[in-house]
């Protein structure tokens, strides 16, 4: 059986804590051939760790050797690498989010449809029991049509006090385009992602900016802080959903909460935990299931989905195009409360 040659370029926390053991895991389908990264010491760390052959300076060098890559760099680069890997024949799995705009990704989805090669953006929380089952009642018509749409993804104070999370130049953003892109992509996905009409958002950042606040997730620099940490959206869409949206690394709660649930016309689904919500037999009936929120499990799915997607034995669960939307809508957010005015986009 041919092996896909695997090339990882950014060899940080992401790909040696995800992406390497995934395909690792997968050693008849795929093997991990080479690695770039700007930190050339991580790079030869990340080669020793995990039997990698080839360790490169600079990715160009890298796409002569493998079949595609996984980019894992910070979000200012996803673009820019995508584009030259696709144009050097090369496919491409990049971590989320897509790009730091629309622009970027229509760019990054030209340059994949002018090559012939696949172009893949890694949500893996589409791939977790808990999205799957949820996914599989929504298309079996157990909600009807959706909708209102609730999403919150919220830490109580879990800023990242490592690599660039902080660094808006290359990141473009922080709680929403780190942590909440993956339920509003999840969200998306199961509502099939209908065409989004009007954005409203407002952002903050307050706490993160005040000196000598707890922060379960390391130490930062509250004087250079300059993204998000707290966000909140309402997003309506042409078919008449409407979708509350609020995420936050850094909010005055009680506890961190994960919630994506759907009302619909004929019942309701809640993910976190599973559960269905309908009327029937005269009462109201609530059905529970086991579907866990397993993202290390999800984290092998995506990896095989990836590579037998190109090695032609299997469709990819994210379109170029599903994950674009989820850009544009994070885009519209951010330029909704700058300008303190609704977007539309249509």
């Amino acid at each position: 059986m041919t092996k896909l040659k695997m090339g990882i370029i950014g060899a940080g926390g992401i790909a040696q804590n995800r992406h390497l053991p995934a395909y690792q895991s997968l050693g008849d389908m795929v093997e991990v051939v080479a690695v770039q990264d700007v930190n050339s010491a991580r790079a030869k760390e990340a080669a020793e760790k995990f039997q990698i052959p080839l360790v490169f300076e600079d990715y160009h060098q890298l796409f002569k050797e493998v079949d595609a890559v996984t980019i894992c760099t910070p979000n200012k680069f996803h673009a820019e690498i995508t584009v030259a890997a696709l144009e050097a024949g090369v496919h491409v799995m990049c971590e989320k989010p897509m790009a730091m705009t629309t622009e970027e990704c229509k760019q990054m989805i030209g340059a994949s449809e002018k090559a012939g090669k696949l172009l893949s953006i890694a949500y893996h929380y589409r791939q977790t029991d808990a999205a799957q089952v949820a996914k599989r009642a929504v298309m079996d018509g157990e909600v009807g049509d959706p909708l209102v749409v609730r999403v919150r993804a919220m830490r109580r104070r879990k800023v990242p006090g490592w690599g660039v999370f902080i660094n808006k130049e290359l990141q473009g953003g922080g709680s929403l385009i780190d942590y909440g892109c993956h339920l509003l992509d999840m969200a998306l996905w199961l509502l099939g992602n209908p065409v989004p009409v009007e954005v409203l958002g407002s952002t903050y950042n307050r706490l993160s900016k005040t000196p000598n606040q707890p922060n379960d997730w390391g130490i930062f620099d509250h004087e250079i802080f300059d993204v998000d940490d707290h966000v909140s959206g309402y997003i309506t869409f042409q078919n008449g959903v409407s979708l509350l949206l609020e995420c936050s690394w850094a909010a005055n709660i009680k506890e961190d909460t994960m919630h994506l649930s759907i009302s619909g016309s004929d019942g309701g689904i809640n993910v976190y935990p599973f559960e269905l919500y309908r009327p029937k037999h005269g009462t109201f009936l609530t059905s529970e299931a086991k579907a866990e929120h397993n993202e290390q499990e999800a984290g092998l799915r995506q990896a095989k989905n990836f590579v037998e997607s190109c090695l032609g034995k299997a469709e990819q669960l994210v379109r170029p195009e599903q994950a674009m939307q989820v850009s544009q809508l994070i885009e519209a957010i951010y330029r909704s409360s700058e300008t303190g005015k609704s977007i539309r986009l249509v």
